[in-house]
Order: structure tokens, then sequence, then C-alpha cells
């Protein structure tokens, strides 16, 4: 059984037709990636589905429930977490006060924020426990804004893992990385995710870090589905090479 169904969802903005009947079906703790170029429509599909945006037509699923059009928050509180690619998460807090603003949001508790954070405990030791996952712990009471990009990166997926999802979104994690730092990401993020069980929907660019990590690989081109399979598969398919892969053997 999927854990997110996406049914022939159809999107556009002023004219343009940035989905035409995606369909897509996640399962559960599969590392499951979304590709293809720019303006694929991959983003769309990842706000459909996190209820940033509502679909012109088609159907969202998380676990045969619809969730069609729901809140963000909503969505987040059933499980569905999501870190984009230019997340510039509060740059004058700490590490630990991001974590914990992510978490009160999660939980639904933002209205309290008069309150100064530390009067949060469960919320910091959610915190915490997020941070010592992704190796931060350590710089807890360092500024967001004096982090380097690797550990902006490690602090994006500690603000979506607070939320305790059982389906991570993550756009295009590697972007900005040196190649050696993109190795790390890539095993990190694998290590990390079937440690905790969590499922892996996530978009990138970097090919080789696509087949090193996902299971099964979606292609979208021009809005719609254009092939999918285990990244072998789509490493062989002709039109995929045409469209994204640069028609290479």
């Amino acid at each position: 059984m999927a854990l997110l169904r996406v049914e022939k969802v159809y999107k556009s903005f002023q004219g343009f037709l940035a989905l035409s009947g995606v369909s897509l079906e996640v399962r559960a703790e599969a590392f499951h990636a979304l590709v293809g170029p720019n303006g694929a429509g991959k983003t769309t599909l990842f706000n459909v589905i996190t209820g940033r945006l509502v679909p012109d037509q088609g159907r969202v699923f998380f676990r045969d429930r619809e969730i069609t059009g729901w809140p963000t928050p909503k969505v987040a509180r059933l499980g569905i977490a999501v870190a984009f690619q230019r997340a510039q998460p509060f740059p004058s807090m700490t590490v630990l006060e991001a974590v914990v603003l992510a978490r009160l949001g999660y939980t639904g508790q933002t209205f309290r924020l008069l309150r100064p954070l530390s009067s949060f405990p469960e919320a910091q030791a959610k915190a915490q426990a997020a941070l010592a996952k992704v190796g931060l712990e350590a710089h807890a009471g360092r500024r967001v804004a004096e982090l380097p990009l690797g550990d902006l990166k490690r602090l994006d997926v500690a603000m979506a893992l607070v939320a305790e999802p059982e389906i991570l979104l993550l756009d295009e994690p590697l972007a900005g990385l040196s190649r050696a730092e993109r190795r790390r990401m890539v095993d990190f993020i694998g290590d990390l995710l079937r440690r905790e069980g969590v499922t892996l929907l996530f978009t990138e660019h970097d090919t080789e870090a696509v087949l090193a990590l996902a299971d099964r690989v979606t292609v979208l081109h021009q809005g719609q589905v254009l092939a999918e399979g285990t990244p072998e598969e789509i490493r062989r398919d002709a039109a995929v090479r045409a469209a994204f892969l640069g028609g290479g053997a």
C-alpha cells in the first residue's frame, strides 16, 4: 500500500500548465526521487502535496486518507514534513531556538510565542534530540547565520525531523554543496532516515546522488510523468536520457 498517493493532479498559473495529470505513489520507507529539468513541476508538486497550493484538478492521499487542499500545518501534523532548497531559518536565532520554534509550529503552539522559547520544555527536549540526530548538538548555541552551508542543510533536516514525520520531502538537499560535501550529505541522509524509519521523497539535479540514494525514481518533464522505475531502469531509458540526462549513454 502506498503511504502517499497523488492522482491525476493539474495545476496552472496564469495559463501556464505546471502540472498536467501527474500521478505518483510513494511506498512506506522507500527513498523516492522526483527528477526532471528546471520547470518540470517538481516544486509545484511538493507544494500541492504539502497544502501550499490547491490543485486545479486531482487528489492527494496520505495512508488512503484524502488530504487535497488541507492547510499546511494540518498536513504537517498528519506526518508530512518538508525542507525546501532555499530555506534560511531565523538567522538571528540560535540553532536550538530555530528547531524549538519549528516544533512549536508543527504542534500548533506558535500562538503562545509571547512567552520565551525557554518556557517550552517539551519542545526543547524534542529539538535537542533532533539536533543530536543530525550531529549539530554541539552547535545548539550558535547563531543560525554563523553556520556554513552544509550545517544549514543539516539544520533544515532537523527542523523537519522535529515534527516526527512519517515522510520527509527534501527539495534539492544537495544544492550549493561541493562534490565532497554532496557525497557526505547523501550518506548522512540515507543513514539517518533508514535508522529513523522515515520515508523520503526528494528532488535533486545531481544524477549521481539520485542513483546512489533512491530506490525508486519518477521523472517529470513539462509537467507530466515521463518515466518511473528503479534507478537502473531510469538510467537506461532513452526518453529520459534525451529529456534530462543529455542524451548520453
